[in-house]
């Protein structure tokens, strides 16, 4: 993917300078005079199709805010370039809390992952929330012949190159790489736009296995026609408790989890932000929002603009250091 970026990126070291100096004041402005908020319905962009995991999430916290604001907040799919469309909608929006950004953790590796992008993942945008931790999951079709990741390696040993392994952006294509590599395996990534038509063709057997959220498989999960292979992190999700992390099946210190988090164009006032997260905070408080992410899988991680910022920019410097040691390779 080849997209032009808008002015050259500054230094990751640079950007973190800059993110930490500035949020320590993000909850602790004066409070000012501000126009009302909302004024009008908000778009809360998801950069993926609909029916993925996030996309999911996204409408369950949009209905639950429903109550306490004048307006709606109406979710828009705007799917394609592993999360890069969605998130340049936002970047280049008006900065007034009429249009957010819905989106998962590879908003900041694919600085790294993909040729170019057309903005800065931290730098073009004001961190609002974080939302959930994304606990990765290998998916198999119950038709396949392995039901366990040691025997799915095996298979994979004996046939190379027909396990085919499905991913829907950079942190679950980076998932499927890293485990073909310290299994020498060849297991060949096919790019899905979402979780939802990946897990489809997982049930329906066209594809062999694929890395999504908990929140995408497990509505497939009372179909008998999935199993989940392992889990990605360093510690079992209590959505699958019986299911073992990829480190438990053998492969040693493999762990890699995302996040969901919420964010507004670049230039959003500071007191604005802290009004939208403050909405979010109290929709996490309903119960039956609580009792819905828990039936879809969802593990919920709510952060404030300072705790997502931090996570930003520990991540920046994650994937920098993967880049350059060689361990994260540039998507074609």
């Amino acid at each position: 993917m080849s997209i032009a970026h808008r002015g050259r990126p500054a230094a990751p070291d640079l950007v973190a300078r800059r993110v930490l100096l500035a949020a320590p004041a993000l909850l602790s402005l004066p409070l000012r005079a501000q126009p009302a908020w909302p004024q009008r319905p908000v778009r809360l962009i998801v950069a993926y199709a609909a029916g993925g995991g996030t996309d999911i999430f996204a409408r369950a916290l949009g209905e639950a805010m429903r109550p306490a604001l004048v307006h709606p907040v109406i979710v828009e799919n705007r799917a394609g370039g592993a999360g890069v469309i969605g998130s340049d909608v936002v970047s280049r929006a008006e900065p007034d809390g009429h249009t957010l950004l819905a989106v998962v953790s590879t908003h900041v590796m694919n600085k790294y992952y993909l040729s170019s992008m057309p903005y800065d993942p931290i730098r073009d945008f004001t961190p609002i929330a974080m939302l959930s931790r994304n606990t990765m999951v290998l998916s198999a079709g119950a038709t396949q012949p392995f039901a366990t990741l040691p025997a799915m390696i095996a298979h994979a040993r004996q046939n190379p190159g027909a396990v085919g392994t499905g991913s829907t952006e950079a942190l679950s294509s980076f998932c499927g790489q890293e485990l073909a590599r310290r299994a020498r395996i060849d297991t060949p990534d096919i790019q899905y736009r979402s979780g939802g038509p990946l897990m489809n063709d997982v049930v329906a057997g066209h594809l062999p296995v694929g890395w999504t959220s908990t929140a995408s498989a497990m509505p497939h999960m009372q179909t008998g026609r999935v199993r989940i292979l392992a889990n990605a992190g360093a510690t079992r999700t209590p959505f699958f408790p019986d299911v073992p992390t990829v480190q438990e099946s053998g492969i040693a210190d493999f762990d890699l989890s995302g996040w969901v988090a919420m964010f507004g164009p670049r230039g959003m006032d500071p007191v604005l932000a802290g009004r939208i997260y403050t909405a979010v905070a109290a929709a996490f408080t309903d119960a039956t929002l609580r009792a819905r992410l828990t039936a879809l899988g969802v593990e919920p991680d709510l952060r404030d603009p300072a705790g997502l910022t931090a996570a930003l920019v520990r991540e920046d410097r994650l994937w920098a250091a993967a880049s350059a040691a060689g361990t994260l390779q540039r998507a074609n």
